[in-house]
């Protein structure tokens, strides 16, 4: 079981598919979750359990390859007409960012 705390918030997340490493937020996703907008851990916890979201088919193959095999796993999910959220965890399982679409790649908020 794995446990992030999201400012005041803690979430546990049971049995997921592979480990996530350090968890990064940026600027946005942190914003859109103060203002009560987002509750960015059940994305991840769809990410950690193998739910990509919106990727495209062939996203979706190269994620499932990369999952078993090695390499950066991306999810992407559209959360408002306007907004998508992607999560991105590095091939060697070292950090999953999550991002808004729109947002530069540097993620500023690391959370445990």
């Amino acid at each position: 079981m794995l446990i992030f705390n999201f400012g005041s918030l803690s979430v546990a997340i049971g049995d997921p598919r592979f480990n996530p490493g350090s968890l990064v937020t940026s600027t946005g996703v942190t914003a859109l979750e103060q203002r009560g907008r987002l509750f960015a851990a059940l994305y991840l916890r769809r990410h950690l359990n193998g739910d990509w979201g919106d990727v495209t088919d062939a996203e979706c193959r190269a994620n499932d390859i990369f999952l078993r095999n090695g390499g950066r796993l991306l999810s992407r999910y559209r959360i408002a007409f306007d907004i998508e959220l992607q999560i991105i965890t590095e091939g060697d399982r070292s950090t999953t960012q999550m991002r808004l679409a729109d947002e530069a790649s540097s993620a500023s908020h690391p959370f445990s």
